[in-house]
């Protein structure tokens, strides 16, 4: 382990700490922190409305009514629904912070242009019988989570052409009387307008194509790849290959390979669950439970054993103290606040394990299911929320599938491991670094 560490540390730190000082990149990682309080908020409700223990459902529902979950849903909604727009803000904040232009401006306007990508739906509601006009509105589920990737490009696009108008004063210039504030928003006027203009022509000429608007170009094109993919193992390995990639450059690639991928997964499920019932052999290894229960141990990503590492290993107080953030979510398998918090998103100390654990993963599962070592997903729909152990022993019905999802954990955790530990030293020494900086402060 210590001659891997002297590698990693010699080799790849170095070049890692080049990427991740590049301003582009550090402007996504603080831009994505910007939500992280939304992201633990909206995780701790996620996780009361969907406790996966027997009898909870009708016990709250007794309690507090049977729509008691939709109620739970509202802070959910508020705060997952709304990250593509926070993110969208926050990048380009952050990055008109570093080229030292008025950062408020610049968020605005990415704010805009994210907005204006965002297709409208037309809404209706009936009544004795007829269908009446409500309005245009703009889907939730385009400015949450699935709105990421896109609000990520547009905030930098949009920032770059801010900065530049700027930079070579191209600008509307107020009197001296006039209020700082005001004669800011002026001078955005003109880098506000080419801003829209751009993005409004790019949606336009989207329009005039198959695809009618930009979310579901990008989709289209990042999904029609997986519909050729089923339940073997060199399919899987893309997938799994595939939802971490995406998440790895903020698109949540859960949703994305899901849309193509979980009608074949429940399937499979299923036929699994008809021949579980006639005492004939199970016909499939991959199934939704075998992605849910045993290749995200806590989230995409097995986090669940990153998490742990913070918790119990790490030596710098954002690590332990991130770590103790996200144990409560992670034990749910929601990854949101470690993979957003570290941030792993564009994260190049942890681009390698974050998308190797889960192909590991993968072939440890597969192989051993296969052989008949382990007894493979009966059919047994599982909530992706049951944490591991329990839902291994449902989702198979035997003992071997809790006792593999702790092979799987052990196996995560030491290939987590030096990566973290490069990440640990680093956040360590700036914090050290800065409690220097305060001591001197303090005593000049």
């Amino acid at each position: 382990m210590n001659k891997i560490m002297n590698f990693l540390e010699q080799h790849i730190t170095p070049f890692a700490a080049r990427i991740g000082n590049q301003r582009h990149l550090i402007s996504v990682r603080d831009g994505i922190i910007l939500a992280m309080p939304l992201i633990i908020v909206g995780s701790l409700f996620l996780i009361i409305g969907n406790l996966p223990i027997p009898g909870y459902t009708d016990f709250m529902a007794n309690i507090f009514g049977s729509h008691w979950q939709e109620k739970l849903a509202y802070p959910v909604g508020a705060t997952f629904d709304i990250l593509g727009l926070v993110i969208s803000f926050g990048i380009a904040y952050r990055l008109a912070e570093r080229y030292k232009v008025e950062p408020l401006s610049a968020g605005v306007i990415s704010l805009a242009a994210f907005i204006l990508t965002t297709p409208h739906q037309t809404l209706f509601t009936t009544d004795a019988g007829k269908s009446i006009l409500v309005g245009d509105v703009l889907p939730t589920s385009l400015l949450g989570s699935q709105g990421i990737f896109i609000a990520m490009i547009f905030a930098l696009i949009s920032t770059e052409i801010y900065r530049i108008i700027i930079q070579k004063n191209i600008t509307i210039k107020m009197p001296s009387s006039v209020p700082p504030a005001v004669s800011k928003s002026f001078s955005a006027l003109i880098p506000a307008f080419a801003v829209i203009v751009l993005v409004w022509i790019i949606r336009l000429l989207v329009e005039m194509t198959p695809w009618n608007d930009i979310p579901n170009m990008i989709s289209t094109w990042i999904g029609m790849p997986l519909k050729h993919l089923g339940g073997s193992l060199a399919g899987t390995l893309v997938i799994v290959f595939c939802m971490s990639l995406f998440w790895m450059i903020g698109l949540h690639g859960d949703n994305i390979v899901g849309a193509v991928m979980s009608s074949i997964w429940l399937a499979l499920m299923d036929e699994n669950r008809l021949a579980y019932q006639a005492g004939e052999p199970l016909p499939h290894v991959v199934t939704q439970q075998f992605i849910d229960n045993f290749l995200n141990l806590g989230g995409t990503g097995a986090t669940l054993a990153l998490v742990l590492l913070m918790v119990f290993m790490a030596r710098s107080k954002q690590m332990k103290q991130l770590g103790k953030l996200s144990i409560g979510g992670s034990v749910f398998n929601i990854s949101e606040p470690v993979v957003f918090g570290t941030p792993v998103v564009l994260n190049p100390f942890f681009m390698l394990p974050f998308i190797l654990v889960p192909l590991v993963l993968t072939i440890i599962n597969y192989v051993t299911m296969s052989i008949g070592l382990v007894a493979a997903p009966s059919g047994v729909a599982v909530p992706w929320t049951m944490p591991i152990i329990i839902s291994g022993f449902l989702a198979t019905g035997h003992i071997s599938g809790s006792v593999i999802q702790i092979v799987d954990l052990i196996a995560a955790l030491l290939i987590y491991y030096p990566f973290f530990r490069m990440w640990d030293k680093q956040r360590l020494r700036e914090e050290k670094k800065n409690e220097n900086k305060d001591s001197v402060s303090e005593i000049v």
